[in-house]
């Protein structure tokens, strides 16, 4: 009984942290987003898009990791998790 207790603990750390590296994620990209095309210098553009970029297929990737790790039909972020972005200010 104990180590299915655990189990499910450990499983739901790992969602927790997916759900906390994805909200990273959609930061960071939501940050680059804003200065696409801001720059004179076409350069610094190509490589704000990239990184943009780099962020959209990082989020998709956690996203995908974490339906994968998901129970059926448990789609919504937890209270504490959500605690936890908003006071990070994310």
């Amino acid at each position: 009984m104990e180590r299915a207790s655990t189990s499910d603990d450990y499983a739901r750390g790992r969602r927790d942290g997916l759900r906390l590296a994805l909200s990273i994620l959609e930061a960071e990209e939501a940050k680059w987003e804003v200065l696409l095309g801001e720059s004179t210098s076409w350069r610094t553009n190509a490589t704000r898009l990239i990184r943009h970029k780099a962020y959209q297929v990082a989020r998709k990737r956690v996203q995908t990791a974490l339906n994968r790790l998901l129970p059926k039909g448990e789609e919504a972020m937890p209270v504490e998790i959500a605690t936890m972005i908003e006071r990070a200010g994310l």
